[in-house]
């Protein structure tokens, strides 16, 4: 029996774990494009199926999962080409420029909605009733005037669509800037 303590060794939880981060880091790009179309996906449903048109700051927020559907398709195929173990960690990095501009322009949006402050001058005409000419007006190509940023259409357990919006691109800007901080493995001595 000797008094001298055993070297540690690494633990095989830790190193699954180390394992899982390297794995995120690599696959974020095409993961946050899928994330970002679904998005546009469930946006224009809401348009097409449940007939809530976007009033100007919902179009701000799906510029947002636009943009970020392209920087994500870039890094994406960046990495496929050059046979890179995962895109550079500036993509990352800008996804989570994107997504907090994201986050910002939704919670702004969710404050509008509660009148906490004023939304843009955009936002505060009133769209009136629905009359046979106006819709006479509209297809004669007439312009239409966009839904009120202060009114909330849609909300869940008290919470607007821009909420949750809010909640869904502060979760993808932390993930994205989780990925950016490139996770390497130890190296065994």
């Amino acid at each position: 029996m000797s008094l001298t303590p055993k070297p540690s060794t690494p633990k095989a939880s830790g190193d699954v774990g180390a394992k899982l981060r390297l794995a995120f880091s690599r696959w974020w790009s095409i993961t946050a494009f899928i994330v970002s179309v679904a998005m546009l996906a469930t946006a224009w449903g809401f348009q097409l199926i449940g007939g809530l048109h976007p009033c100007h700051l919902c179009l701000k927020q799906r510029d947002i999962y636009w943009i970020a559907a392209g920087v994500s398709l870039v890094a994406s195929v960046w990495a496929l080409f050059t046979g890179a173990k995962g895109p550079p960690r500036v993509f990352s990095f800008v996804l989570f420029a994107i997504f907090t501009t994201g986050f910002a322009i939704s919670l702004f949006h969710a404050g509008v909605e509660q009148h906490w402050w004023r939304g843009p001058e955009t936002c505060s005409i009133s769209g009136g009733e629905i009359s046979f000419d106006g819709m006479a007006a509209l297809l004669s190509g007439a312009p239409t005037r966009a839904p009120m940023c202060d009114v909330i259409a849609w909300e869940l357990y008290g919470i607007s669509m821009a909420g949750y919006n809010a909640i869904a691109s502060a979760i993808l800007a932390i993930l994205s800037l989780i990925a950016s901080l490139r996770f390497r493995r130890k190296k065994k001595h």
